[in-house]
């Protein structure tokens, strides 16, 4: 395949790909309203639908060998993610005023599933090990968040930890009402979700492969294919919704939907994967791993200080990511290329 084919099959594939992950986020969203959902657990099935291109892209990856782009698009994608969803939605947006429990609540799982992502792609533990850690913490997580509001005040727990974690999960979905459509959905929009679910599997492969392919070709280190530019393209739905969301004035909601589909694509497209097909190897994911758990880190302690996401808060986010491309490529390329 040419270079030019191979690009435009690339851009092919990247379009319907995320066009395909929009209408299955709505479609899915509709089927679980149709179930009775909590807008909690909505907003999960959302965040794993709009991920299916990165996890797709990392899964085919890691599949064929190539661990450092398969590691590279999850840990980049979530890198680019804090930057795209919440410091670009806070610029956007003007701010975002957070509640501070949806912080807290929010916060500490997605700083466990950094730290474990660290873990694992350093051999501190083994992916089944890390895997075990993460599941957890996310499964009481999604627990709490599956009980239906009248619900929640009969949960197995000390009292004053109740009623916190009911005060958390009622304010994150008062964040996330508005960012989620939550129509009923029939027959058809399990049929539309299933059609939309097979494009995107097949489109995201394609492109990871087109991907590669010009990596190899023009000399492009994995890394860079895998952390800078197929995680910043598989990752744009969420973006491009997040900025939909700023200029509505719904910015709020963009904090639980980064977390969210990070912790998602940790556990789908990196601990899964290495524990079925290969762990992860080192190479350029160790420095795409920190810089992952450094900006959670300093994304939670920027909104807990100020209460939300200022512009300036934002902005500093944003830099920080632009900062991470450019040292994953310094560092990636070799002397005087």
């Amino acid at each position: 395949m040419s270079s030019p084919w191979a690009a435009a099959v690339f851009a092919a594939a990247a379009v319907l790909s995320l066009g395909a992950s929009a209408v299955l986020v709505v479609r899915l969203e509709r089927l679980c309203a149709r179930l009775g959902l909590s807008e909690a657990l909505l907003g999960l099935v959302a965040a794993l639908a709009a991920d299916t291109p990165e996890v797709t892209s990392a899964v085919t990856a890691l599949a064929r060998g190539q661990r450092d782009i398969g590691t590279g698009v999850i840990l980049g994608s979530n890198v680019f993610n804090l930057a795209a969803l919440i410091g670009l939605g806070a610029v956007v947006a003007g701010g975002i005023t957070l509640h501070r429990r949806v912080v807290i609540f929010e916060g500490t799982v997605a700083l466990w599933i950094a730290a474990l992502a660290i873990a694992a792609v350093t051999g501190l533990i083994t992916p089944a090990a890390a895997l075990a850690l993460a599941l957890a913490v996310l499964a009481p997580y999604v627990y709490v968040s599956a009980v239906h509001p009248s619900g929640r005040s009969a949960l197995p727990l000390p009292r004053r930890l109740r009623s916190w974690l009911a005060g958390a999960v009622a304010e994150e979905e008062q964040e996330l009402a508005d960012a989620i459509h939550t129509g009923k959905g029939g027959p058809r929009d399990a049929a539309v979700a299933v059609l939309a679910l097979a494009v995107v599997v097949a489109a995201s492969a394609a492109m990871e492969g087109t991907a590669s392919t010009l990596g190899t070709r023009w000399a492009v280190p994995g890394v860079i294919t895998g952390a800078i530019v197929l995680a910043a393209v598989t990752s744009l739905p969420n973006a491009v919704a997040a900025v939909f969301l700023a200029r509505r004035g719904r910015a709020a909601a963009t904090l639980s939907e980064a977390f969210n589909s990070n912790t998602l694509n940790v556990l789908a497209g990196l601990l899964i994967p290495a524990v079925i097909i290969a762990s992860p190897g080192l190479g350029g994911a160790l420095r795409t791993a920190v810089w992952y758990g450094v900006l959670t880190t300093a994304t939670i302690a920027l909104a807990l200080a100020g209460r939300g996401i200022n512009r300036r808060s934002g902005t500093l986010i944003i830099a920080a990511y632009l900062v991470f491309a450019i040292t994953v490529i310094v560092k990636a390329l070799p002397p005087g290329a």
